[in-house]
């Protein structure tokens, strides 16, 4: 995880003290289940518990023993030992190192999980109330970058709202999808562990049963987690993308917020640089780069080999440490979103009415003309008026060709840009309502 881009919820779910308290309460609660069926005396479940419970574990101290004897579970139980005395020879019994590592991951990203639909929460609320605010705020749409059809400024961000819901939804899914828990020993037949101690433990930790492991939980789990996280990153990248463009010198129809005291360039004072959506776009890429790795992570030799295992050391923590911060950073833009809605009128006004050319080629349709003649005879005003020789409207009036099947009067009322956006309410309804 990269300090800049990481924010202390997240940093605190992946620190070495939390992996480590995860991995005492796996093996204390599974203490407390074999105690109950037995396996272990009640006394030293209840001793476990006591100084392990209360217990800071040393993280220099386990490090040190791991470097002893090359394995991260067997130090960390070498130094609850330290801690717990003769009592810690009943602490895993038989487990295996993959029943520890694997529900502590499932805990870890369950928990990071929830960091992120806060996230997307708040992005969808800064969505909600900016779309309100500027329902009927008139700007051009464009398709391919060039000027197309008049939209609202709050259609466009209902449209992101829209698709943050469905991000939501498909997180939520993902969420369950890896918040499993294994406890069923080594090659995953439970030989030497009751399933009683899996479901314990899985309950205790808010988790759901694996229903078959083998010696690890499956790993396509994991890449529907991380595939997640890569789209809803897209979803940022996409929102970010569009404030980039609104923001540009010819277009500058909305900005970042820009602080006081805030510098934009080291040569150039006057810029106002599009930094934070930049900045998304490259999280979104970050982020996106462990949808692979999580994929190949799939498949695994056997019952379990370990070639999963460094990949997840690093885009379990990156790929939710970026989203997370890119998700709280993009609601704060929208929150304070710079708006110019004098400059989408004047946008949309550019080209002299070219935005209504539709309208006009579907009225000569219906008013009987074949679409290839109407198309033609609308396409060459307009191209008339794209090259500066005259306006759009005045063209189609001074065309006996267009208005011996439209008057003036009906070509004029094609021009009403209040038709265009007649259904907003419609959509709007559709997007928030119950949302």
């Amino acid at each position: 995880m990269i300090p800049r881009y990481t924010r202390p919820e997240m940093a605190a779910i992946w620190s070495p003290e939390t992996k480590f308290r995860i991995w005492f309460e796996i093996e204390a609660h599974a203490a407390d289940k074999m105690a109950e069926l037995g396996v272990i005396p009640a006394e030293a479940a209840r001793v476990i518990w006591e100084k392990g419970g209360e217990a800071v574990f040393d993280v220099a101290r386990i490090d040190a023993i791991e470097r002893e004897v090359k394995h991260d579970v067997i130090a960390f139980l070498t130094h609850l030992a330290e801690i717990v005395g003769p009592e810690a020879r009943f602490v895993h019994q038989g487990m295996t190192s993959s029943d520890v590592l694997d529900t502590c991951l499932s805990v870890q990203l369950a928990r990071a999980a929830d960091l992120l639909l806060a996230g997307i929460d708040r992005v969808r609320a800064a969505l909600r109330k900016r779309a309100f605010e500027h329902k009927a705020t008139l700007c051009v749409g464009r398709s391919h970058g060039i000027h197309a059809e008049p939209t609202t400024f709050g259609l466009k961000l209902a449209s992101h709202y829209a698709e943050f819901s469905r991000a939501r939804r498909r997180l939520e899914a993902a969420r369950a999808e890896i918040a499993v828990c294994a406890i069923s020993g080594a090659v995953g037949t439970f030989a030497t562990v009751d399933p009683a101690v899996e479901a314990h433990v899985a309950e205790k930790l808010g988790l759901a049963v694996e229903p078959v492991s083998t010696q690890v939980i499956p790993r396509d789990r994991h890449a529907v987690f991380f595939a997640a996280l890569g789209v809803i990153a897209s979803s940022v990248e996409r929102l970010a993308v569009e404030i980039r463009h609104l923001q540009r010198t010819e277009v500058l129809e909305a900005e970042e917020p820009f602080t006081e005291g805030q510098k934009g360039s080291s040569a150039m004072p006057h810029k106002r640089n599009p930094v934070l959506t930049e900045n998304l776009t490259g999280l979104a890429r970050l982020v996106r780069m462990c949808v692979i790795p999580a994929m190949e992570n799939v498949a695994l030799w056997h019952e379990r080999d370990i070639s999963h295992s460094s990949v997840e050391r690093g885009i379990g923590p990156d790929a939710t440490a970026h989203l997370d911060f890119a998700l709280h950073r993009l609601a704060g833009i929208v929150e304070n979103l710079v708006v110019y809605p004098e400059r989408m009128q004047e946008n949309l006004d550019r080209l002299g009415g070219l935005v209504h050319s539709q309208k006009v080629l579907l009225a000569l349709t219906q008013a009987g003309l074949a679409r290839e003649e109407a198309y033609r005879r609308v396409q060459r005003n307009a191209m008339a008026a794209w090259r500066g020789e005259g306006e759009f409207l005045a063209n189609l009036k001074a065309d006996k060709d267009v208005t011996d099947r439209l008057p003036p009067e009906r070509l004029a009322a094609l021009f009403d840009v209040g038709v265009s956006l007649r259904h907003v309410d419609t959509i709007f309804a559709r997007v928030f309502d119950g949302a």
